[in-house]
């Protein structure tokens, strides 16, 4: 009804954000996130599988909040790695988005005594600590420089269904361990990203699929159809590029 409206009004280039969608409802622009999620690593969990079927389903723009939406503590330490990973699953999601209810601080006062009211707390990328806004602010920096990168992508899909957050198995389906990895995905063809989903985890295990593939950390190469083990502390992340492809140069 809306994008038939906007059209009717003269609109060409119509983009709906919403909670639910069905396959077909790339059709009419939907721009569709997971929902008032809670803000907690299994919520961010939940997120990249929610996210890879929802590309598979032909609906290209996805995104979930990022830090969750319900519940999150910006004074707490947890929430504050919380959201830095979270930020670097966005990253490597169609759509980059910082939203969410956070709990109010200690020295706001409540809008309306004797009512419950559990939002109202800040939202922006700096009041969640200096070392923070520094690593998210170089997080929103690479989004910008990776901006060609992904407007490709979204051009082949417009073209051809291929979604930008790509299950393995989409890329490599001779690979029979590409189809048991849920944790671990592509953005576009020549990126490889395996989010850290797991309170002070700095060490993952990663699938590298067939071909020779680049460390975004330190530049080592590996040899794919291996699993390697990457160290990440909380102002890295596990990511890695097919050899040979241009997208290199932004990280």
């Amino acid at each position: 009804m809306f994008y038939e409206g906007l059209r009717s009004e003269g609109e060409e280039e119509i983009i709906s954000l919403t909670r639910a969608a069905y396959p077909g409802s790339q059709k009419y622009g939907a721009a569709v996130w997971n929902g008032d999620i809670m803000s907690d690593w299994n919520a961010l969990r939940q997120s990249v599988t929610s996210g890879l079927s929802m590309g598979m389903c032909g609906i290209p723009w996805w995104n979930s909040d990022i830090g969750g939406f319900l519940m999150g503590d910006t004074e707490s330490e947890e929430f504050r790695e919380l959201l830095v990973r979270w930020f670097q699953f966005g990253l490597f999601c169609p759509i980059m988005r910082l939203h969410g209810s956070r709990l109010r601080t200690k020295d706001q006062p409540e809008r309306y005594p004797g009512i419950i009211e559990r939002s109202g707390g800040p939202n922006e990328i700096w009041r969640f600590g200096e070392k923070n806004y520094e690593i998210i602010k170089s997080l929103i920096e690479l989004r910008e420089r990776l901006r060609p990168y992904i407007m490709e992508h979204m051009e082949e899909n417009r073209r051809t269904g291929a979604p930008l957050m790509r299950p393995m198995f989409f890329e490599y389906y001779e690979d029979e361990e590409c189809y048991k990895l849920e944790d671990q995905y592509l953005f576009g063809p020549d990126i490889l990203f395996a989010p850290i989903m797991e309170k002070g985890q700095t060490q993952r295990q990663v699938y590298l699929p067939e071909g020779r593939w680049i460390s975004v950390i330190d530049r080592q190469v590996y040899q794919g159809k291996a699993w390697v083990t990457v160290h990440a502390e909380l102002d890295q992340f596990a990511a890695f590029v097919k050899e040979g492809s241009a997208v290199l140069d932004v990280f």
